[in-house]
C-alpha cells in the first residue's frame, strides 16, 4: 500500500527546506512557483516516448532510458528566457564518492529535444528553481550550473531500478525530482534520509508534475524498484531530475 507524499504549501517551501532538507510540491504549486500555467508542462509528455537506452548500466540491466542536457542560469533581474543559457552537449560525470556504481566515468547521453528545452515554461521552471537554490544557500547573486535528466524506468527485465546506485547524494546543491507519470507499475517508493542520522520519510510520488526538492548537502535519497502490475503488459515510471550546483559542472577536475 503506497503512502501519500507529505505536501508542502508553497508559502512554507523555504522554511520546510531549511528545516528538514526536503519538500514536496503538488503539481499546482510547482506551476505557481515557476509562474507557469497549471497545464504548462503537459506538452512535454511525448518526449519520454523517445528516450534512448542507457548504455552505461553496470548491473547489466536494460530497464533505463534517458537523455541529458546542461544549462547555466544567470542571477535574477531579467526575464527567465534571458537568464537561461544552453550549454553544448557534454558528458555527465560524478565522483565515486557520490555514485559508487557509475561514478568516475564520462557518460555521454543523447541531448534533450529542443521542443522541450526551447519551450518558455522550461526557462521559467529552471529560473524559479535556481532562485530557490539561491535562497537555500544564501547566495541570491549566484550563477547556477544545471543538469537535466529525463528518465524512463521500465519493466523490460521484469523489474526496474530507478536508483541502482542505492541511497545517495548527487554532489550538488539542490535536486528536483519531478514525477512525469506512472503506467502499469507498482513500487517506486521514494525514500529520503537525513545524511547525519537515521531520521527519514517514505512515500510514493504519483501525481504528474509533482516534485520532490532536496537539499543535497543535508539528505540522501533513493527510489525502490518497480514491478509490472501485469507482467504481460509491462509498465514504466517517468521522471525528470534537475540538479543545481554552484561554481561549475561536476567533472574530473571540478572542485568538490
Amino acid at each position: 500500500m503506497s503512502l501519500p507524499p507529505p505536501l508542502t504549501a508553497l508559502t512554507d517551501l523555504d522554511a520546510q527546506l531549511a528545516a528538514s532538507g526536503y519538500a514536496v510540491l503538488d503539481a499546482a504549486s510547482l506551476a505557481r512557483l515557476a509562474g507557469a500555467a497549471p497545464q504548462a508542462f503537459e506538452a512535454w509528455h511525448a518526449c519520454w516516448d523517445d528516450l534512448p537506452p542507457d548504455g552505461y548500466l553496470r548491473d547489466g540491466g536494460r530497464y533505463r532510458r534517458r537523455r541529458h542536457a546542461c544549462f547555466t542560469v544567470a542571477p535574477g533581474g531579467a526575464q527567465a528566457g534571458q537568464r537561461l543559457q544552453p550549454v553544448p552537449n557534454r558528458a555527465h560525470w560524478q565522483p565515486l564518492d557520490y555514485n559508487a556504481l557509475h561514478g568516475g566515468i564520462e557518460r555521454w547521453f543523447e541531448p534533450m529535444h529542443p521542443a522541450m528545452t526551447h519551450d518558455a515554461p522550461w526557462a521559467q521552471l529552471l529560473a524559479a528553481l535556481a532562485d530557490l537554490a539561491g535562497r537555500l544557500r544564501g547566495v541570491p547573486g549566484a550563477r547556477w550550473y544545471v543538469e537535466a535528466h529525463p528518465f524512463r524506468i521500465d519493466t523490460t527485465d521484469g523489474i526496474g531500478r530507478p536508483t541502482p546506485e542505492g541511497a545517495h547524494r548527487d554532489g550538488v546543491d539542490l535536486v528536483a525530482v519531478l514525477m512525469v507519470g506512472r503506467s502499469g507499475v507498482k513500487g517506486g517508493e521514494t525514500r529520503v534520509f537525513d545524511a547525519r542520522g537515521p531520521q527519514g520519510v517514505r512515500f510514493t510520488l504519483s501525481e504528474p508534475w509533482s516534485a520532490l526538492l532536496l537539499d543535497d548537502a543535508r539528505v540522501i535519497h533513493e527510489s525502490t524498484p518497480i514491478q509490472p502490475v501485469d507482467a504481460a503488459a509491462g509498465g514504466h515510471r517517468d521522471t525528470l531530475v534537475l540538479t543545481f550546483r554552484q561554481g561549475g559542472f561536476q567533472g574530473p577536475d571540478a572542485p568538490r
